[in-house]
């Protein structure tokens, strides 16, 4: 389990895809790592298969994770959003995170305002239904709360977010471009409520 909270920018070391499968090779800054351990990596929570004391790890990412994020577009020198699990003890600043993404969502516009900056991504509908107005989505692995929902005569929804500059700084949205597909998980509190209302067959 995550917050959503970035706690590094780790660097792609490698990524090699194999029979549909990714090896990600990190840098991650972490220098005690365990064998195992969850990490989330723009926010897809991965497991630590091997790491050393320098902070570096590999990951390996299935052909199921490969069709629903954006790690297989992933080459070397790119920068990516780094969560370690939380503990019991630890201040839930954002909010529940799986690092199970949904799908994923498009960059439409980046427009800088009074050193903040206003982002509006594009959603398919099947996403589309868990956003509501001051909701919380995470993108990339990033806790963020949804400044507006605008739902598309073809389905589907805009959604508009500010990202304050410490986020903006501190994560890898920085370098993201209008086009970019980002990493969506949606609010896993709404996603079981919806199964819970569906009437039994």
């Amino acid at each position: 389990m995550f917050s959503g909270i970035i706690e590094k920018l780790g660097k792609v070391r490698s990524a090699t895809i194999a029979e549909g499968a990714l090896t990600l090779d990190l840098a991650t800054g972490f220098p005690d790592l365990a064998l195992g351990e969850s990490v989330a990596v723009n926010g897809t929570c991965l497991t630590v298969v091997t790491f050393d004391a320098a902070g570096a790890a590999q990951f390996y990412a299935s052909p199921e994770t490969l069709g629903r994020t954006n790690l297989g577009s992933l080459r070397a020198g790119d920068l990516v959003n780094l969560e370690r699990a939380v503990s019991m003890a630890t201040r839930l600043s954002g909010h529940l995170v799986q690092g199970h993404v949904d799908g994923l969502a498009r960059l439409e516009a980046v427009t800088p305002e009074a050193g903040a900056y206003l982002i509006e991504l594009r959603l398919p509908p099947a996403l589309a239904r868990y956003c509501v107005e001051k909701g919380s989505i995470a993108l990339d692995g990033i806790s963020l709360t949804l400044n507006a929902v605008r739902d598309l005569p073809e389905g589907g929804c805009e959604i508009n977010l500010t990202i304050i500059p410490h986020t903006w700084v501190h994560t890898n949205l920085q370098n993201r471009r209008v086009g970019d597909l980002v990493n969506v998980e949606s609010d896993v509190i709404a996603k079981y409520v919806e199964r819970l209302c569906k009437p039994a067959l």
